[in-house]
Order: structure tokens, then sequence, then C-alpha cells
């Protein structure tokens, strides 16, 4: 109990709860230019329809591909949530952690999910998906992932597609009394150069890009479908995919599977068909944790596995679902004796020990009984301050595994991380949380330590302090172990080279792709958002490239 405490305050709880369905066929808000061109709720779309690209989740990666097709094709989009515009919890960053711990209701951005690892995690549900309700850093991509990615990447079209989505959703933020001091003390704990603001991965200390504006209002990547063309696009909310339809293909040489098409259904229960023309595809960028478990859910995976199941078996995949892999996340928070900011992460620690360092100050509101609790009501809240420096490893190496929970789409897959199998993970944890002692001990941290006894200042922690000697391997190893948690920075489960190939195909069968961060083996650079955005607008100028060609 005290740990689940512990991770609330450090604004990782996500006390969700699914629920049903509470109302129907719900107007749009209005007054953005999206909502008065193609988005639509579900139960207004046809029984069938066809389009030349279908897009399974209007996510991080969803929207920005979708976006770039529609200057050329019709494309849908079949997004299982709602919009975030008009939420202010969700629009705003003193909202961020009101958004993980509501109740989990239909209606609610993010749904929870606890690991085999009895962690805490999230996933989007909202169109932006996970991009809009995360802590807004961005950052691109390492050049390790491009080098180990498998796949054959066009660094100039790479860097043309982040420039495309940095002109509508990043900004550069101000920096006031945590962030500052924090980037101060990343310097005299040696984690340099300095490199001021920018966008690139450098090893040192940086200032990162952020999707919240000046005003601290939150773009997305769902802010990328005002690039897309309104005659070709359609946004369908409240649309629940459960399986891809395929058909055998015939051709002179072999007969093999091909996509024609998604089964989904909208908030009333009602099934739709929506369907590809000739040539086109369906895009599957639903995340780490939706791809994998609709491809199980079509019959595309381990044939014993989905067999158990009584999943009919279209093509035996043995490594979907396989390769699935969360960045492990440590760290302390403190109780500061002056008054700070609300702020998000904005500062990097980029070190060469495989850890990166970051922080957050977060006000909570806290509410204390009064001594006569049954006579009198609860005191005012008073508001909290807690201030967090956390760091995460590199990579993984450590692997995990994602498996069905039900063949109910809406029921949130198995999934275990297997945190710090690999000794080398558990290796750069001691390695980022020594870095993390480091901090706390430069002078630009003093503000933040309490007056004791005898002229003595020191830190007043919430939850566990790191051990006293941190010099001790086996301490430090078990305070990783026992304080891990996410920074929602999981992939992998659809990875290139085993489930797709380099341009993304499901390999075997035709007219089926997969496009987001299941396709990972590694997590790119400090923050993936940046990278998974990038993907989509990437692969979507390829594809477009590639029907030109084949004309």
């Amino acid at each position: 109990m005290r740990r689940h405490l512990v991770f609330w305050l450090q604004c990782t709880a996500i006390l969700l709860l699914l629920s049903p369905v509470s109302s129907l066929a719900r107007p749009l808000p209005q007054g953005d230019p999206l909502y008065l061109n193609f988005v639509l709720n579900a139960t207004y779309f046809p029984s069938e329809d066809y389009y030349d690209y279908i897009v399974v989740g209007g996510g991080t990666a969803g929207c920005p591909l979708a976006a770039t097709l529609s200057q050329s094709y019709r494309v849908l989009v079949l997004e299982r949530g709602g919009v975030p515009y008009g939420n202010q919890n969700l629009m705003n960053q003193e909202g961020f952690l009101t958004t993980l711990t509501e109740v989990d209701t239909f209606d609610s951005p993010a749904q929870s999910f606890t690991s085999e690892d009895g962690v805490l995690n999230a996933r989007g549900r909202v169109l932006g998906g996970s991009s809009a309700i995360n802590a807004g850093f961005y950052s691109r991509a390492d050049p390790e992932f491009y080098e180990s990615s498998g796949v054959n990447w066009d660094l100039s079209l790479v860097n043309q597609s982040y420039e495309w989505v940095e002109r509508g959703v990043v900004f550069r933020p101000e920096l006031k009394n945590w962030q500052s001091a924090v980037r101060d003390a990343l310097l005299e704990a040696g984690i340099d150069p300095y490199h001021g603001f920018t966008l690139d991965h450098l090893v040192g200390t940086k200032i990162g890009g952020s999707t919240f504006d000046s005003s601290g209002k939150r773009h997305s990547a769902a802010d990328l479908l005002n690039y897309g063309k309104p005659a070709n696009i359609k946004v369908a909310l409240y649309a629940s995919v459960e399986r891809v339809l395929l058909a055998s293909s015939s051709s002179n040489v072999l007969s093999r599977q091909s996509a024609i098409g998604v089964v989904y259904r909208d908030e009333t229960g009602r099934y739709h068909h929506a369907m590809v023309k000739e040539k086109g595809e369906v895009l599957l960028c639903a995340g780490a944790i939706g791809s994998p478990q609709l491809l199980l859910l079509s019959g595309i995976g381990p044939r014993p596995y989905l067999s158990s199941w009584g999943i009919p078996v279209v093509y035996h995949h043995p490594y979907v679902g396989q390769f699935v892999y969360d960045n492990p996340r440590n760290g302390i928070s403190i109780l500061p004796p002056i008054p700070l900011e609300y702020s998000l992460i904005q500062v990097a620690g980029i070190t060469e020990m495989g850890a990166y360092v970051e922080a957050a100050s977060n006000v909570i509101p806290f509410t204390t009984p009064s001594r006569s609790a049954f006579i009198r009501p609860p005191s005012s809240p008073l508001l909290l301050t807690v201030a967090t420096i956390m760091e995460k490893i590199v990579g993984p190496i450590s692997t995990g595994s994602l498996r069905l929970a039900s063949t109910d789409v809406r029921v949130n897959p198995i999934v275990r991380f297997n945190y710090f199998s690999n000794p080398i993970d558990l290796e750069r944890c001691v390695n980022g949380t020594r870095k993390i002692g480091d901090i706390l001990r430069s002078r630009s941290m003093d503000d933040f330590k309490f007056n004791e006894w005898f002229g003595s200042r020191n830190f007043r922690f919430v939850g566990p302090s790191l051990p006293v000697d941190q010099s001790n391997y086996e301490q430090m190893a078990d305070f990783c172990r026992r304080t891990v948690s996410t920074i929602w920075h999981y992939h992998g489960g659809c990875v290139v080279g085993r489930v797709v190939d380099q341009n993304y195909h499901v390999i075997g069968i035709d007219a089926l792709r997969v496009v987001d961060g299941s396709t990972f083996t590694i997590s790119p650079g400090t923050n993936p958002q940046a990278t998974v955005m990038m993907l989509g607008r990437y692969v979507g100028l390829r594809i477009i490239k590639e029907r030109k060609r084949l004309k």
C-alpha cells in the first residue's frame, strides 16, 4: 500500500477501472476546425464503406500518418476514444496528474493496466493517443536508434518529417525555479556540456521541446490532423476495432492472405465494416499494446497459442506479442521548503552511462482530517508541492511478452516486462541512481533542504530515499528493484525483422502494415513521442512515393 501511495505522489499512479458505456451518440464539442470538417461519432458512419487506407488508432503515429495520406487518398481513422479538446485536465499541464488518477470510465482518456511485474501503467484512449496524456517532453531519437532498428532509414526524409511535426506541436519551454535548479545541478554532477535549447539528442544537459505552449495548453498528435485534406479524411470516434478482415489473394506464384478491411463496433454495439479499395491497405497504429493484440485476435500469431483460444489461425507468426519492452524508471521525491511552480519534464541529462535524468514538480491537493473528524468535516485541501528527480535507463535489454486476457478487444492484454532481468539494465539503473545522488549533493539543491537541529540541513523525502552508502552496489541494486516504476515508454510486440519488414509490412500478409512503437526494439532517445510522430509522417510519405512509382 505504501509503495502505491509513493507511486501516486511521484505522479505515476493510475487508479483506473473499466466501466460500461454510459451514453450514446454524444455530440462533439464545437469551435475547432477539426470537428467541423471530418471528425464524427462512429454511430453516424455507414454499415459498410470503402477507403484507400484504414488507419486503426488515431494516436501518436496514426494522426500524422492519416493526415499525410489524405493529401492523395481517401483515408478512414478509427479511434476507440473521444476527443481531447474541451477536457480541461487533459488540455492543461496542471491536469496531468488528475488525468492519470481519475476513475476509469468509458470516456476517460487514460486506460490503466498493471503489468505482471506489479507496476501500474497507462495507455492513451483518446484522439492523439498517448501524446494527449503524456508529460509533453519532445526530443528526437539518438543515433543508435537508427543504426539498430532494422530499418534502412532515409535520414533526409526523417529530418523533413520531424520538422513537419515540430511546426505544428512543439514549443520552447520557459524554465522556472525547479527546472532551472535541476539544470544547474545536472551540470554540477558532471553531465556536460550544456547545449541550451535543442531538439537533438546530445550527450550532456539540454532543454528539450515541449508540446505545451507558453500558456500551458497541450498540443498533441491530434493537432496534426489539421494538416489533412478535409475532403479525403474521416475520423470515427468511439470506434472499437475487433479484428482485421483477411482473405486469400492468388497470384501466378502463390496464394497469400491479404487484409481487405476491418470490423469495428460503435458505442451502441452496432457493427460496421470498413473495407479497402484495390491497392489499399489496413494500417495498424494501435500502439505497443493494441497492435499485437489486434493481430492475435485476427488470427495472426503463434499457431498453438491461437488454437488454445479457439481463434482460427490465418498465419503462423511466432513473434507476435514477443519482444515487449518498458524502460524502468527510478528516482526520489522531496517536499521542498519553498514554493515551486508546476512543471513537467523540460530539462534532460543525457549520460554516457546508459541512463537519462529528468525532473518534475507537482502541486497536489492534500486534505488532512481535523482532530474532531467525527464531528466536523475534513479541513480544506492544502497544496502540497512534491519535486521529483528520476532516471530511466536506455534500451532496455530486458524483454517481456504480451498475451491475451480475453477475446474481447476492450479488455487489456496481460503484459510482463521482466524489469532488470538482464544484469546490464540493473547496472545502468545503479549508474543512474548514483547520478541522482550526485545531483542531491550539488550546491544547486541546497535551497530545497530544510533547516534541522544543530544547524544541519537535509531533504525531506516522500517515499524511499537513496541508500546512504551509494558505493554499495547491492544496496543500490536493491533500491532499483524495490522502487521500479514506469515512465510510459513501453514498446515492441510487433518488432521489425520478426513481425514486420523494414517497410512495416506484416510479414506473410499483403496490404497490412504496423506503424507505431510496437515495431521498436529500443526506445528512441530520452522520450519516444517525437520519433513516433515522425514515423507516421515518414511512412505516409513513403507509401505515397511507392504508389506513384507503381503507376
